[in-house]
C-alpha cells in the first residue's frame, strides 16, 4: 500500500461549513500534496491560514479543478450545478455539499456509516446527503439491518447555524434586543420564497426551506426522499415535520420508527452502542440524554430517549442529536475522502 498525496480543492472555503472542512483536513492530517481555496468573487482575495501556511483564496471558475483530485464543495447548489461537472471533467471526485445531486439517479448519496460501498459507483460526484437526514439514518441503519423498519415520523428541532452565518448573527441580533426590551426586526429566517420573516429569538419556526405544492417543505421532502435512496427502500414510509429553533449549533430530532419485526429494547440500545459513529447516552435515572450543546464540535451522531411505543409493541421512540456542521456536512465530506484515499492507496 503506498502513501500517496493529493491535490485538494475547498469550494465555499470561506463558509461555516467550508471553514469546518479545513479544521478537519488539518485536525486528521489528510494526505495533501498541494490545496486550493475557492470561493465566490466577493471573497477572493481573502487569506485563510492552513498548516502554517497562508493561503490566497481564488474565485472558483471551470478551470479552477484543473489538476485536482479531490473536490469539497459547499458554496450553494447553483455553485454545484454549475461547477461541478467542469471539476468532474477535469478528472477529480466532487464530493458535494448541497441539494444540487442527491436525488439524481447516477450520483451516489454516502453516508459512510450506512452505504460505503456506493461510492464506488460515482461518475465524478458524490453527494453528501442533507444534515437532518444525516443523523437519522446513521442511527437507524443497525436498526434496518436487524430488525427492518416499515415507517419512520420525524419531527426536527434545528439550529440556525442551518441557514449560515448570517442566521447566526440574526439569532444573536435578537436575542440581545428582546432582553433589552428592544423592538425585533427579523430579517433572514424562514429561508424561502416570499417576503415575510419571523423572529427566531424564543421561538420556533415550523418551516425550514421553501413550502412545496404538497403542503411540505423542502427540508422535509428532503428527508423523506434522500432516507428512502440511502436506505434502498423505496417502500419505508417516512413523514417529517422540520423547525428551526434558536440553539446555534446542533440539530435534535424525535423520532418514531415502526420496525418489521418484535425488539428487545436492551438489545436495541447494545446494538446502537457499539455501531460506528453513534454515540449512547441513555440514562433517564440520572438524567442522560443527548444534548445539542454537548454535542457541538463533535463528529459523532448521539442517540438516546429510548423506548417502546405504548400503542404498537414493534413501534421504538428515540431522540438524536448530531452537530449540523460536523456530521452533518464537514466530517460526512472528509470520512467519505478519506475512504476514497484509503482505496486509492490499496490500489497503488
Amino acid at each position: 500500500m503506498s502513501n500517496q498525496k493529493f491535490n485538494v480543492a475547498v469550494v465555499g472555503a470561506t463558509g461555516a461549513v467550508g471553514e469546518q472542512i479545513l479544521k478537519l483536513l488539518d485536525q486528521r492530517d489528510f494526505p495533501i500534496s498541494s490545496l486550493k481555496l475557492l470561493s465566490s468573487a466577493r471573497s477572493a482575495g481573502t487569506t485563510i491560514n492552513f498548516k502554517g501556511q497562508d493561503i490566497t483564496v481564488e474565485e472558483a471558475t471551470p478551470e479552477s479543478f484543473k489538476g485536482i483530485d479531490i473536490a469539497l464543495f459547499s458554496a450553494g447548489g447553483d455553485v454545484s450545478k454549475e461547477l461541478a461537472p467542469h471539476a468532474a471533467r477535469h478528472g477529480a471526485v466532487c464530493i458535494d455539499n448541497t441539494n444540487a445531486f442527491r436525488m439524481d439517479p447516477h450520483t451516489p448519496l454516502v453516508v459512510p456509516e450506512v452505504n460505503p460501498e456506493q461510492i464506488d459507483e460515482h461518475n465524478g460526484i458524490i453527494a453528501n446527503p442533507n444534515c437532518s437526514t444525516i443523523q437519522m439514518v446513521a442511527a437507524l441503519k443497525p436498526l434496518q439491518d436487524a430488525y427492518g423498519i416499515s415507517r419512520i415520523i420525524v419531527s426536527t428541532y434545528q439550529a440556525v447555524s442551518g441557514a449560515g452565518s448570517r442566521a447566526i448573527d440574526e439569532l444573536h441580533r435578537q436575542t440581545k434586543a428582546v432582553i433589552e426590551g428592544q423592538e425585533v426586526t427579523p430579517d433572514i429566517l424562514p429561508v424561502g420564497s416570499l417576503p415575510v420573516k419571523h423572529q427566531i429569538a424564543f421561538n420556533a419556526i415550523p418551516q425550514i426551506d421553501k413550502f412545496q405544492e404538497n403542503g411540505y417543505t423542502l427540508e422535509e421532502m428532503k428527508m423523506v426522499l434522500e432516507t428512502k435512496k440511502i436506505m434502498k427502500d423505496e417502500s419505508i414510509s417516512v413523514t417529517a415535520t422540520c423547525v428551526r429553533i434558536p440553539v446555534v449549533y446542533g440539530h435534535s430530532e424525535s423520532v418514531y420508527v415502526e420496525l418489521k419485526n418484535d425488539y428487545d429494547l436492551d438489545a436495541v440500545k447494545k446494538l446502537l452502542a457499539d455501531s460506528p459513529g453513534i454515540t449512547l447516552v441513555d440514562d433517564p435515572s440520572s438524567q442522560a440524554y443527548p444534548l445539542a450543546t454537548d454535542c457541538a464540535g463533535k463528529p459523532d451522531v448521539f442517540v438516546g430517549r429510548l423506548r417502546r411505543d405504548l400503542g404498537d409493541n414493534k413501534g421504538l421512540n428515540m431522540w438524536i442529536v448530531s452537530d449540523n456542521l460536523m456530521k452533518g456536512a464537514a466530517w460526512n465530506a472528509v470520512q467519505i475522502a478519506e475512504i476514497i484515499v484509503s482505496k486509492r492507496n490499496a490500489r497503488a
